[in-house]
């Protein structure tokens, strides 16, 4: 063993896989500059390897358990379960509240158009209804107006996703919530019903890791959320996510929905224990007088979404730096604001900012641009000299031809703006002075090329 402690101590001090975001030796001009990656150093190789080569299990096991509980402590959660991907996170939250709300088909969720496709695919997947609210230009979130307008009997959640960190007003969205539900439980006394169906605010966090509401984190605001640890997010384990919430009984369909489907609730070392945790792990589990092993009752349909404990492993040494991650790219957003914000007037390009109560933790700079040309321009430009830049992902969601079937994309005009109009740019903890210096040259050599944009 400790041959292989000394393995693990020499390959983490010399390993530099290229898939690694290190900026460091950052030449300006000819290094690409990268708008997000890992932000790992040999921590998170040594931890990755010892995983893999002194671990008990491969696939899910001590180190994902102790993951996902230093992450629920960090952000102030009941329960914290790993999947292999943010959007694996996204179908098994849907899956697992259609079945723990009761939520009927054909029931409706509200969503943007806008956006990454892997928030509104569960809810059309699970024979629920998107129902689609258009954007506002000014912080490129759903409008709320639209929302509390599309609010029927049939509703059972709101579906947020901040555009890359940027929180929507939470107030207003819990305030819709509440007042719905206060509507609904009255007209239940007043029929002399037996229930009604609450409706519910869900996150799909996946840009907005660490970002606030006056004070609070989003994620406290929702009943509950997702997020990804997808390389270019806050924190990641290579691919994986994780699905978290208060409540008991949702945990649990979350964890059943993704081992399979299976009832056993056994995780790390509870899986040697002879009888399980329950004690019962060998009993008449389906009812018919036959002894089975509870590790083979299936209560539900399910899937095999599990991650392997290597990244459970990584994911420890991430939530080390999670502070460092979350402050950086804040500071780092506001450097980059001030320097387009400083060479552009509002007239041709807008950086996209937060509302007064919202504190994000940017994913990346958001700007919004008057005219479409000016945008293609600068983006060509600012590519040409290896300054990566990306779209609002995939724009208005309706034009596309996975999704076009789902409403007109032209009843959203907003939203159709997010791909001619909007792009942004990184802010990861990786950049420092010399990348900053580099973005604010290669825009002074961009108006000096175009005098005619110097306004």
């Amino acid at each position: 063993m400790s041959d292989v402690k000394e393995l693990i101590d020499q390959l983490s001090k010399v390993a530099n896989p290229k898939y690694l975001y290190n900026q460091k030796d950052f030449e300006p001009g000819k290094s690409q500059l990268l708008y997000s990656g890992p932000f790992w150093d040999e921590d998170e190789i040594k931890m990755g390897l010892e995983a893999f080569l002194t671990g008990s299990w491969a696939t899910t096991g001590e180190y994902v358990f102790r993951f996902q509980n230093v992450f629920a402590k960090h952000f102030g959660v009941k329960y914290a379960h790993m999947v292999n991907s943010g959007s694996s996170a996204n179908l098994i939250l849907v899956t697992a509240l259609k079945k723990h709300l009761d939520w009927k088909d054909g029931d409706e969720i509200i969503v943007s158009p806008v956006g990454f496709p892997t928030t509104i695919a569960p809810i059309v997947q699970n024979n629920l209804k998107p129902v689609f609210a258009d954007i506002e230009l000014n912080t490129l979130n759903f409008d709320l107006d639209q929302v509390a307008a599309k609010i029927n009997d049939r509703t059972v959640a709101i579906f947020v996703s901040p555009v890359l960190g940027n929180p929507p007003d939470m107030y207003k969205l819990v305030d819709m919530v509440v007042k719905e539900n206060h509507r609904r439980m009255k007209k239940c006394t007043d029929n002399g019903d037996s229930g009604f169906t609450e409706m519910r605010l869900i996150g799909d966090n996946c840009d907005s890791l660490g970002s606030k509401w006056d004070g609070r984190y989003l994620t406290d605001y929702y009943y509950a959320w997702t997020t990804s640890f997808y390389p270019a997010h806050h924190i990641t384990t290579i691919e994986g996510g994780m699905v978290c919430s208060n409540n008991d009984d949702l945990n649990n369909l979350v964890r059943s929905f993704s081992w399979w489907g299976r009832d056993c609730r056994c995780v790390g070392k509870a899986n040697l224990l002879p009888c399980g945790t329950c004690g019962n792990r060998f009993s008449d589990w389906l009812g018919d007088g036959q002894v089975i092993d509870h590790k083979y009752v299936f209560t539900n349909m399910g899937y095999n979404l599990k991650p392997i404990d290597m990244q459970g492993a990584i994911g420890l040494a991430q939530m080390r730096k999670i502070d460092t991650i979350e402050r950086l790219r804040r500071e780092n957003y506001k450097l980059i604001a001030n320097i387009f914000s400083n060479h552009f007037s509002k007239r041709i390009l807008r950086v996209v900012g937060p509302l007064e109560l919202g504190d994000p933790c940017w994913f990346g700079v958001p700007f919004y641009c008057q005219n479409n040309d000016f945008r293609a321009q600068l983006v060509n430009y600012l590519e040409k000299h290896k300054i990566q830049t990306r779209s609002y992902f995939a724009g208005n969601l309706l034009k596309h031809p996975g999704y076009k079937h789902l409403d007109d994309a032209n009843n959203y005009p907003n939203s159709n703006k997010a791909l001619s109009n909007v792009f942004f740019l990184g802010c990861p903890p990786h950049y420092g002075k010399a990348q900053m210096d580099y973005i604010e040259e290669t825009l002074r050599n961009f108006l000096e090329a175009e005098p005619c944009l110097v306004l």
